[in-house]
C-alpha cells in the first residue's frame, strides 16, 4: 500500500492497437510487485449495444483517468498504465477530426515519468475492437510525433517473447536510476 509520502512512477504503455499493451502491463506489474490500470475502453466497449461514438470516447477517458487514480492508491512504487489519452487523443482526431475539450486538456495535463512505445514489430492479431490493420505505421509514427511534441520521455520497445519483456525493462531500470527517480 503507498503512503501519501511516496512518489509514484507512472509508466504509460501506448502505441497501436495490437502491440502487446495489455499483455505488458500486467507482466511488468507482476515482475516489479505492483498493480497496473487495464484499458478501461475495452470493458465499457464491450458493454455497449451499439456501435461506440465520440461522445463514449469522453467517458472512456474519464474511466481511464478514474481508474489510474483508484489504482495509484494501491501501487508500489510503480503504476503501469495499459494505455492513457495519447490514445484516445489520435483515435478521436481520425475517427471524428476533432477532440473533446474535456480530453484535450487532460491530455494537456497528464505528463506520465516514462512512456512505453509498443513497436508494430508484432504481428497483427484479429480482435472485435480493432479496426485498422493496415494502417499501423502511420499510427505508429502519429504516437511517436504525440509524445515527441509533448515533450515525454519515452522508449521504444521492440522485439518478441522475452527480449521485448527485457527491452522493457531495461527501459525501466534505467529511467529508476536516474536521478529524478530517486
Amino acid at each position: 500500500m503507498n503512503s501519501l509520502k511516496e512518489k509514484i512512477y507512472r509508466i504509460a504503455i501506448t502505441g497501436p492497437e495490437s502491440t502487446g499493451k495489455s499483455t505488458f502491463a500486467r507482466k511488468l506489474a507482476e515482475h516489479y510487485k505492483t498493480v497496473w490500470v487495464p484499458e478501461f475502453a475495452r470493458k465499457y466497449i464491450d458493454q455497449l449495444n451499439r456501435p461506440y461514438n465520440r461522445h463514449d470516447l469522453t467517458e472512456i477517458a474519464k474511466g481511464q483517468i478514474s481508474r489510474e487514480e483508484e489504482m495509484a492508491l494501491k501501487a508500489d512504487k510503480y503504476l503501469f498504465c495499459d494505455t492513457e489519452l495519447t490514445v484516445i487523443k489520435i483515435w478521436s482526431e481520425f475517427k471524428y477530426s476533432s477532440v473533446d475539450p474535456y480530453i484535450l486538456s487532460e491530455y494537456n495535463s497528464r505528463l506520465y515519468d516514462l512512456y512505453l512505445l509498443m513497436d508494430i514489430d508484432l504481428p497483427w492479431k484479429y480482435d472485435k475492437q480493432r479496426e485498422h490493420p493496415e494502417n499501423r505505421q502511420f499510427f505508429f509514427d502519429w504516437f511517436e510525433t504525440e509524445l515527441q511534441a509533448k515533450g515525454a520521455d519515452y522508449q521504444i520497445i521492440s522485439g518478441s517473447g522475452e527480449k521485448r519483456f527485457e527491452n522493457a525493462c531495461l527501459a525501466i531500470n534505467k529511467k529508476s536510476s536516474c536521478d529524478r527517480w530517486q
